[in-house]
């Protein structure tokens, strides 16, 4: 198993468990996760993965209209919007990197 997936199969898991329970470094866990898992996408997944964390972040809250367990799936998919959203930032400072290398 890569390095890459292991981040990924990390940050999806912690995206579930943080979900439930306030460390209070939620943020910097799920941001740090994000960025690293964001470094191993390749440049023809990069936009997909902006893509996703866009509608992601636009659509995970859709879920809190389900009855009893509508907040819980609002609060995973939410976490999980924000991983990705950090994994974004870092293919985009790739993708910059690249274009401005010599």
């Amino acid at each position: 198993m890569s390095t890459a997936k292991i981040i990924w199969i990390v940050g999806a898991l912690a995206a579930i468990v943080l979900a439930f329970m306030d460390t209070g470094y939620n943020a910097a866990i799920i941001a740090v996760l994000g960025l690293a898992g964001g470094f191993f996408v390749d440049k023809e997944h990069r936009i997909g993965l902006i893509v996703a964390a866009i509608f992601l972040a636009a659509g995970a809250s859709a879920w809190g209209a389900i009855p009893a367990i509508g907040d819980y799936l609002s609060a995973i998919w939410m976490s999980y919007g924000a991983l990705l959203a950090a994994a974004s930032l870092m293919a985009i400072a790739r993708t910059t990197y690249d274009r401005l290398k010599p």
